[in-house]
This record gives structure tokens, C-alpha cells and sequence, in this order.
């Protein structure tokens, strides 16, 4: 392991954190990262994550392997990164995104889960977050390759679906088997797709789902059956998707029950932010943390949330909450590393040897900060409205390596 590498890892342990910057500067290197990930694979997929330390279940250490699913969805920051700087190049990426993932679709419309080394195994979730990239790509460009992908990938979700509106079958490789409540964000990305495919079918699938989680909600807010591993304390992140899932969904189908569901765990959330900014990485039914570190995917993505609901609300407090946790996962990224792996990244967990993405940073951490810096210039600039900032220009923010 190189000095810089060791250096990380020692700065953790001392509960060091790096200095905050302008927000367009810690988004501008995150999109750079995310570019650096993007070239690692040499397919037009990103890669899973850089990894610190030999990892046994990938068979290397730096770059893994590209990562189907959260490629999928990294495919709309890009063009919104695209549109908010004016920078044609990342367009450009995330269409060979998108190209990509149509060339590895399975053939029978499904996503596989894991990274693409893996052997090949149809995946709920994985095939839900893929249909944000084709569906994007689609409405950006027209191109009916990026439709039909969406349409099989969408009958394949709304055909392995059980009566009762949950998925049980082919779950994720890196999930435990059963009833994934975070399935709400698969069913979002029904929903958009069913704006380019207008197949009711689709979006009934999605409303089916969308049912049932509400049904695991608890009053306080909480979502039972939610996690990759451990139901009795959810990560943050997977409590996360779940809240922007039905956040979004709500939203789209004007339905008040969604959006309110989502907007119970997010004011939960809010009463659980440390002075420092940052949430715990687990939390119980009665919302007690039970875990000391902090999972920076799900903060940035909490922050997405916080954001939307101000967006939806014009409360302050939301934006107030949001800018706090953004500034905190800002102080977890090395704006300075020599090792372009570590620069501008963003770890899986703080510290970076904790459970969530261990010794990695992960393509997600950096996808959902990148949005969430996004929808946080769009506030600052008085514009209250979608997940895409397209008006306000960032300077200089080519993409490097």
C-alpha cells in the first residue's frame, strides 16, 4: 500500500478531516473522479470503487471492475453535470453510459447484480436504478435503442413481481435474500420509466410496490425489512433509498401519503444530526443510532432529501440541515492526493476501515454527493425546483484526470 494510501487511513484514525472548500469545488472533483472511474474500466461503465486494500471478493485492489447498477443511475448526473456547466464532455460519457449498459443487458431485460466480472445474475434493484440511465439517455437524445432497453427491463421487474406489490426473487448479490423495503427506489425508476414507454403496466408495478412500503413503515417513520444485512439496524443508506423512492414517486403521481411517508423519516433524521454535521451509519425502530460511524453515501443522499422537501416546502430548516450534512461529507474528501484513485473521492464510510464499502470509495458516494451539490447550488440560487440544475455555469470544470 502506498505512503499516500497509509496516510488516509492514519488521518481517519486521528479524526482528521480535510478542509472545506466552495461547494462547485468539492463537485468539480467529484465529477472528475467519477470520470477517472469511468476510464479505469476501459468500457464505458464505471467502476465499482477504488479499493485501498486487496479485496479477496474482487481479486485486486485500486479500480475494480465496472459496476452495471450505479452506473446506471450515474447517468443522469452527468447530463445534469453536463447542462450546469456547459461541458458537451460529460454528455458525451454518460450516452456511452448508456450504451454500455444496453450491450450487457441480460437477455431477458434484466440487470445483473454485482460487477460486471461477476457471473452474470438477473437482479431487482440493480435493473430498477438502470432504468434512471436509459430513460435519461433516451429523453436526451431520442435514440429508440435506449427505449426498448427500458421496456425490457421494466416487463422483467413488473413480471417477476409478487402479488402483494414486493420483489422476492433475484435479489442483489451483495444483499441478504428476502423483502428489500428500499425496492421504493426500483419503484421510482418504474415510474420514470413509464413517462417514455406509457405502458400502464409499469406504472401499476410501481404503484403495487410503493403500497407495500408503506405498509413496513412504522409511525415514527422508521422502514422495517430495510437493509443489505442487518433489518433490526438499517444503514442509512438503504433507509435513504427507500425515502427518495417514495419522495420522488409521490411527487410524480401527486399522491400526498408518499411524499408524507418520506418527509416523517427525514424529520426523524433531521432530530438525529450531530453537531458535527454528520448522522450515524445505522439506526433501530426507535430511530437510537447503532452505529458510531457515518455512512457518507447515505448522508449525501439524506441531504438530496432534505433538499427536495425544501425544495417542495421552502422551509429554511431543511436547506440549513442539508448544507451542515454536505459540508460534513465536503470534509471526508482529500481535494489535495496525488493518487487520482483518492482524490476527490469519497469513502464508503467514515472512517474509511468501517462496515459500509470498507477501504473503498465508491462510485455511489460520489455520484449521490455530486447531485446533492447540485440541488444545493440550485437552492442557493433561488431556484426551488427538479432534481436538474440547468441554468447556473461552473468555470473551468473540464473534465481531468
Amino acid at each position: 500500500m502506498s505512503v499516500e494510501r497509509w496516510k488516509e487511513i492514519a488521518r481517519d484514525a486521528l479524526g482528521r478531516r480535510h478542509p472545506v472548500t466552495a461547494r462547485q469545488v468539492h463537485l468539480q472533483e467529484a465529477m472528475a473522479w467519477l470520470c477517472r472511474a469511468q476510464d479505469a474500466t476501459g468500457t464505458g461503465g464505471v467502476s465499482r470503487s477504488y479499493a485501498l486494500r486487496w479485496m479477496p471478493s474482487h481479486r485486486r485492489r485500486g479500480w475494480l471492475a465496472a459496476y452495471p447498477e450505479t452506473t446506471g443511475y450515474i447517468i443522469p448526473t452527468f447530463i445534469a453535470y453536463a447542462r450546469l456547466t456547459g461541458d458537451d464532455g460529460y454528455r458525451e460519457r454518460a450516452l456511452r453510459m448508456a450504451s454500455w449498459e444496453a450491450d450487457v443487458q441480460m437477455d431477458s431485460g434484466a440487470v445483473q447484480g454485482g460487477v460486471i466480472d461477476f457471473p452474470a445474475s438477473p437482479a431487482i434493484f440493480n435493473t430498477g436504478q438502470v432504468l434512471f440511465g436509459w430513460v435519461a439517455a433516451y429523453r436526451e437524445t431520442g435514440n429508440e435503442r435506449f427505449r426498448q432497453a427500458a421496456i425490457r427491463a421494466a416487463d422483467f421487474l413488473a413480471f417477476a413481481q409478487d402479488a402483494d406489490g414486493a420483489w422476492r426473487r433475484h435479489g442483489s448479490r451483495y444483499s441478504r435474500p428476502g423483502v428489500n423495503v428500499y425496492d421504493a427506489r426500483t419503484a421510482w425508476g418504474l415510474l420514470e420509466a413509464h413517462r417514455i414507454t406509457n405502458e400502464r403496466r409499469h406504472r401499476d408495478a410501481a404503484v403495487r410496490n410503493l403500497e407495500f412500503a408503506l405498509a413496513q413503515q412504522a409511525r415514527s417513520g422508521w422502514f422495517a425489512q430495510c437493509c443489505l444485512d442487518d433489518d433490526a439496524r438499517p444503514l442509512l443508506h438503504t433507509l435513504a433509498y427507500t425515502m427518495e423512492g417514495l419522495l420522488e414517486s409521490g411527487v410524480m403521481l401527486e399522491e400526498s401519503r408518499y411524499v408524507d411517508a418520506a418527509a416523517r423519516a427525514a424529520e426523524a433524521l433531521m432530530g438525529r444530526q450531530r453537531s458535527d454535521g454528520g448522522l450515524p451509519g445505522r439506526f433501530d425502530a426507535g430511530w437510537r443510532p447503532r452505529a458510531r460511524f457515518s455512512c457518507l453515501t447515505g448522508d449525501a443522499q439524506t441531504a438530496i432529501v432534505w433538499l427536495r422537501l425544501h425544495a417542495l416546502t421552502q422551509e429554511a430548516r431543511y436547506l440549513e440541515a442539508a448544507r451542515r450534512l454536505n459540508d460534513y461529507v465536503a470534509s471526508t474528501q482529500d481535494l489535495a492526493a496525488e493518487d487520482p484513485g483518492i482524490r476527490g473521492g469519497i469513502k464508503g464510510s467514515f472512517p474509511i476501515w468501517a462496515e459500509y464499502g470498507r477501504y473503498e470509495y465508491l462510485n455511489w458516494a460520489a455520484k449521490f454527493f455530486a447531485d446533492a451539490a447540485m440541488l444545493e447550488l440550485a437552492a442557493g440560487a433561488g431556484r426551488a425546483g427538479p432534481r436538474v440544475a440547468d441554468e447556473t455555469t461552473i468555470p473551468g470544470s473540464r473534465c481531468h484526470a
